[in-house]
């Protein structure tokens, strides 16, 4: 595997191995995150560790569904929100994934630059950014659908490695990475996790949910905790269908002619579809779409954890295929491919001006670039400079992975700049949280 622990997906890039080395003398620095993401994180928690310990049944923690959390699905929104769980204290799940911002990275610099997120020890960041964790627990079991293509569906994590093959979910695979990896929430070790949970202030609920003996057994604690931020996961608060697309589609809403048109180009010309396709806008393949590189991502000076540098190349799923034996073959047909995300909550932002990241790695910083890219990248010369935002009106710079870049679905599409700004306008019906006038 090129590049050591790879960290930054889903609530974490990890399920990597702790590297040999001790931790730095770093290690109990507290990290510097946004005081606004810390507050808004310590809120929700509070707020749902009220109504657990109130036990106030069906009136508690209302979902946009309707309905109230399970109390599965309370425990894993308690664990989602917890500052408590990394070492040192202060990195919950959600400062990676903000529901304000469409369950990805909620911090506007972090977004306009590098695109990756710091850890609960100050100074450490990963390699990729954190796509949503909504809309992530339908995807099946990591498997091999199309051996003469080596194609490959499922799993988490831009890379895949969250299998599912261990919890049977792909999304509770990948739970359990985060607490682990040193680069995001720092635990030494799975009994540490399950520690603080036990005897934190929701130990009880962990126990009415699992059982009164479950803390006693580590390794099946661990996978209860996982277990749990799934099921949260799964819930219609995260997996809300509450768009204005959704509307659209139950006949309580009306798309204007330019969301209209961008909806026919979406499925034809502009082929998005063919990886995207509704309703969850995802096949949960893999592909590689040349993507340039982000100079700006910390992780190519991350020297202890990347020893490579800046000659660290994203293998993708091809770097995870290498490790398993059965899938080794396959592994070279699939150098440089990444998860095709869900498009849902793609341009769900707290305020009109918000940054948002695009892409595995966030070279792109707002909608109309990266649908740009689709439609011209083979179009355009090659340009020297590689920082993210200046490149494509143009030019585009070379591919970070030049191998297996999709050339039959994008790259030259022909779209007019007008087809380019319909597309954009259908992909903004898909934040959740619309109300119909």
């Amino acid at each position: 595997m090129v590049g050591g622990v790879l960290a930054g997906d889903v609530a974490s890039e990890s399920r990597a191995p702790l590297p040999e080395k001790p931790l730095a003398a770093d290690a109990q620095a507290p990290s510097t995150h946004d005081p606004e993401a810390v507050a808004r994180a310590e809120a929700v928690f509070e707020a749902t560790l009220a109504e657990a310990l109130a036990d106030s049944g069906p009136k508690a923690t209302e979902a946009r569904a309707g309905r109230a959390l399970t109390p599965k699905e309370r425990l894993g929104k308690l664990l989602f929100f917890d500052r408590r769980l990394s070492e040192p204290r202060g990195q919950p799940c959600a400062i990676c994934h903000g529901p304000e911002v469409g369950w990805t990275g909620p911090l506007l610099f972090i977004n306009l630059t590098g695109s990756v997120y710091e850890g609960a020890v100050k100074g450490r960041f990963g390699n990729r950014k954190p796509p949503s964790s909504a809309y992530a627990t339908p995807a099946p079991i990591l498997h091999l659908a199309d051996p003469a293509e080596g194609l490959f569906v499922g799993g988490n994590f831009w890379d895949g490695r969250a299998t599912g093959e261990e919890l049977g979910n792909p999304a509770a695979d990948q739970a359990q990475g985060p607490f682990l990896n040193p680069v995001e929430q720092n635990n030494p070790s799975e009994a540490v996790v399950v520690a603080k949970v036990c005897t934190g202030p929701y130990g009880d609920l962990f126990r009415t949910v699992y059982g009164a003996g479950i803390c006693q057994n580590v390794a099946r604690a661990y996978d209860s905790i996982a277990l749990a931020i799934a099921a949260y996961e799964d819930s219609p608060e995260v997996n809300a269908f509450s768009s204005k697309y959704d509307a659209w589609r139950e006949g309580r809403a009306t798309l204007t002619r330019q969301e209209e048109w961008g909806l026919e180009l979406f499925k034809g010309k502009g082929q998005c579809a063919n990886c995207h396709p509704p309703p969850l806008f995802t096949d949960f393949t893999y592909d590689n779409l040349g993507v340039p590189r982000n100079l700006l991502n910390p992780w190519y000076w991350q020297f202890q954890f990347n020893p490579l540098g800046p000659f660290y190349v994203d293998l993708g799923l091809g770097a995870f295929l290498q490790t398993r034996p059965e899938w080794a073959a396959y592994a070279r047909a699939n150098l440089g491919k990444v998860k095709v995300p869900t498009l849902r909550n793609v341009d769900k932002r707290p305020f009109p001006g918000f940054v948002k990241a695009y892409a595995h790695n966030g070279y792109f910083k707002d909608l109309e670039a990266i649908v740009h890219f689709y439609n011209t990248r083979d179009v355009l010369p090659v340009c020297l400079i590689e920082i993210p935002g200046i490149p494509g009106v143009d030019c585009w710079p070379v591919p970070e992975v030049g191998l297996n870049v999709n050339t039959t679905e994008l790259g030259n599409l022909g779209l007019s700049p007008q087809e380019e700004q319909a597309i954009v306008a259908f992909l903004r019906t898909l934040s959740d949280g619309y109300a119909p006038r």
